[in-house]
This record gives C-alpha cells, sequence and structure tokens, in this order.
C-alpha cells in the first residue's frame, strides 16, 4: 500500500483555502463575516498566541455557512481536477490512501473520483467544529498505528512535519515544487531520528536507515 498526504503533495496547492476562496466568491458575505476572522487566526498563529488546532478550525468555519456546500464542493472539483499531478496519476493503485489534515467532507470527493480511500480531519460543519484531533503530522502516523495498517510501501508528502508517518513506510519521498518534482526523503540526524521515534508507538516497524 502506498499512501499519500494531499495538499502541495498530489495537488498544487492547499485545497482548504482554494475552497474557501471559491465559496467567498460565490458568497461574498463571507468576505465580511469569514476572512477578517481567518486573517486574525492567522496572524495570532504566526506570533505564536494560539496553536495550528485552533488555526485551522478559523480556516475551516467558512464551511458551516455554506448551504449549497454539496453543490459548490463537486463544481469546484469540477474545475480543478485537472490540477492533480500527472506523475501521481501515472502510477495510482486501487489500494492507495490519501491522508490529510484537510477536512475530510473536501477531501472524500476528489478521493472518490480518483477511485482512491482516504482519511482526513472530520469537521462538523453543522456545528463548526473538530470530531476528532487534526489529522496533522504525528496524528497521521498515531492513526495508522491504531488502524493496524499493512506494511506501507511508499508515502508521499510535501512536508517534514509527516517525518513521523514517512518513518513507517519501507521508503518515504519528499514533493517539491508545487507537487511536480519528488525526490528522497531528506536523511535524519541521530538526534532528530530519536525525536520523532519517542513521538510514534514501539509496536510499529520503524524505518530509520
Amino acid at each position: 500500500m502506498n499512501i499519500y498526504d494531499f495538499d502541495g503533495t498530489i495537488y498544487p496547492s492547499d485545497c482548504s483555502i482554494g475552497f474557501a476562496v471559491w465559496c467567498m466568491n460565490r458568497h461574498p458575505k463571507l468576505w465580511f463575516t469569514y476572512f477578517p476572522r481567518a486573517i486574525k487566526a492567522f496572524v495570532q498563529y504566526k506570533r505564536g498566541k494560539i496553536q495550528n488546532y485552533r488555526l485551522q478550525m478559523e480556516v475551516f468555519s467558512y464551511l458551516k455557512h455554506v448551504d449549497d456546500f454539496d453543490v459548490q464542493i463537486e463544481r469546484y472539483w469540477d474545475k480543478n481536477e485537472k490540477k492533480i499531478s500527472a506523475w501521481y496519476l501515472e502510477q495510482k493503485r486501487p489500494d492507495d490512501l490519501i491522508i490529510s489534515a484537510s477536512p475530510l467532507c473536501i477531501i472524500e470527493r476528489i478521493a472518490g473520483r480518483l477511485g482512491v480511500n482516504c482519511v482526513a480531519t472530520e469537521y462538523d460543519r453543522e456545528i463548526g467544529a473538530l470530531v476528532n484531533n487534526l489529522m496533522y503530522a504525528k496524528e497521521k502516523s498515531r492513526y495508522i498505528i491504531d488502524q493496524g495498517f499493512p506494511v506501507i510501501e511508499n508515502f508521499y508528502s510535501d512536508s517534514l512535519a509527516d517525518t513521523p508517518l514517512a518513518l513507517c513506510a519501507e521508503k518515504a519521498h519528499l514533493v517539491k515544487d508545487g507537487a511536480s518534482t519528488v525526490v528522497d526523503w531528506p536523511k535524519l540526524d541521530t538526534l532528530t531520528k530519536e525525536k520523532v521515534k519517542k513521538k510514534i508507538d514501539t509496536g510499529w516497524s520503524i524505518h530509520l536507515e
């Protein structure tokens, strides 16, 4: 089985933000009710005043105000599905798993079109809250471990924040240049390996070489 991050990995941008702009352009009220709050949260995050999960909750919050979500998400992917990286489409397999910090309600639509499985952040659009932890960084590896997935042949991501999951794979790949270039995952020094290893269940096979 191969596992792929989505945003910046097999898709060149952040689909959560892309869909937010899409919805604001079709529901202009969101530019006044949502956009200022999202910018404020981003500034607070950069200043270290709020954690990433709080930032993402604010970024995702537009979803609860889009009454025609089912219509808009299909139209969004009708236009943007063509942006999926060619290198991925050439090697796509039915047992692929996409794992993403973006909301499941966005990711599951494109995963369905691609004919692959997905795991993503569960965000309740009705109440505007995360159902479980943000599917980010070590939470990805924790999910894979808890679910008892089989051997991961290859893992692909654009972010070193995904190192915990990269270390669970037989082979990890870093994706660069707007989801267009795939290289080997960088070698980690001993101290970094030990720090990451502590974040992963010791019952899982960890590849550190």
